[in-house]
């Protein structure tokens, strides 16, 4: 001890502190906490769902394979009354999955993610390009027969023309979200120039009864006597439409045997075509009132269609220009 102390002495008399010398000893050996990874996420954390599909509490490859089935599901199309089931694959569908599952692991409980693939927009518009191909269809008009001697209209064909537009968003949104509600197609409709309803009136004359009657349609409005033309000069038969009308028309000689030497004649009392003339595209045949009322029933004009003159000036207000007329032998 003494020792000790007569070296510490000497030693700060040269200068020298007793740390310097403590310095040069090893310092002791301290402890040291070992450094640890943590184990990567086997499973995704609950309640997580990707694009709709549950995947909490599942594995990364069994999620995987959750979500792709989710995307392989059909698109189901409807138009009209017609379903139709289309395969992903046939429209080129991608989708990410592992990359978005990588993600699943790593997130909170409860946490909903979205996921979208992609297509191929031009597999999409040939598709929906066949699908218009098969439901589109051109209008077609009603036409005006004549069946049993009785006018009959024919069904109408109404158009339409798919909204390829409309058609090819809606399935590419489908397609891509994994969404699998039904996609409704649309059309537009385009209605037929002619039908039923537009047909209007329309007039059959029967010359062996010497018969006229106005149909609205297929619909009988009214008939009247009426006189045709005698054998030398027979009312013609066929398919005819009115193409002129005239109120208090001037009667005026036809180029023929008959009216050889025959003035016109003003309107007024006694005018051969009484108050009303509804010219025919037969040449020189017409509908008309005559004041020779006893002629009404038989064939006794010069191929005209005579009648009572008050029923004459009723049909006028009733037909049109155009209004369809049948000539029949019966």
């Amino acid at each position: 001890m003494k020792r000790f102390a007569l070296l510490l002495l000497v030693l700060l008399a040269a200068g020298i502190s007793a740390s310097t010398v403590l310095a040069d000893d090893p310092p002791p050996p301290t402890e040291t906490t070992p450094t640890t990874t943590a184990p990567a996420p086997t499973v995704v954390p609950e309640a997580v769902t990707l694009a709709g599909v549950a995947i909490g509490g599942l594995s990364q490859d069994a999620a995987a394979v959750a979500v792709t089935q989710a995307f392989e599901r059909p698109v189901r199309l409807r138009f009209l009354k017609t379903t139709i089931d289309v395969s992903p694959s046939l429209l080129g569908i991608s989708v990410p999955v592992d990359t978005a599952v990588a993600k699943a692991l790593t997130v909170v409980p409860g946490t909903s993610l979205t996921l979208r693939g992609t297509v191929d927009k031009q597999l999409v518009r040939a598709f929906v390009a066949r699908l218009a191909e098969r439901f589109d269809r051109t209008p077609v008009s009603s036409r005006l027969l004549l069946r049993n001697f009785k006018p009959f209209v024919t069904k109408p064909v109404i158009g339409r023309k798919l909204d390829q537009r409309s058609a090819v968003a809606d399935l590419t949104d489908a397609l891509v979200h994994g969404t699998r509600s039904t996609v409704m197609l649309s059309a537009k409709l385009t209605k037929p120039e002619t039908t039923p309803k537009s047909i209007g009136p329309v007039i059959v004359i029967k010359r062996g009864s010497n018969l006229l009657t106005l149909y609205n349609g297929m619909r009988v409005w009214r008939t009247f006597g009426v006189a045709t033309g005698q054998a030398v000069y027979p009312t013609p038969l066929g398919k005819f439409q009115i193409i002129v009308k005239w109120r208090d028309p001037w009667w005026y000689p036809p180029n023929s045997d008959w009216a050889a030497g025959e003035k016109p004649v003003p309107p007024g009392p006694g005018n051969p075509l009484g108050t009303r003339w509804m010219g025919l595209s037969a040449p020189g045949v017409g509908i008309h009132g005559t004041p020779q009322d006893g002629s009404i029933g038989y064939s006794l004009s010069h191929g005209c269609i005579r009648m009572h003159i008050p029923q004459a000036e009723w049909l006028f207000e009733h037909v049109d220009v155009g209004t369809t007329v049948f000539i029949v032998s019966s």
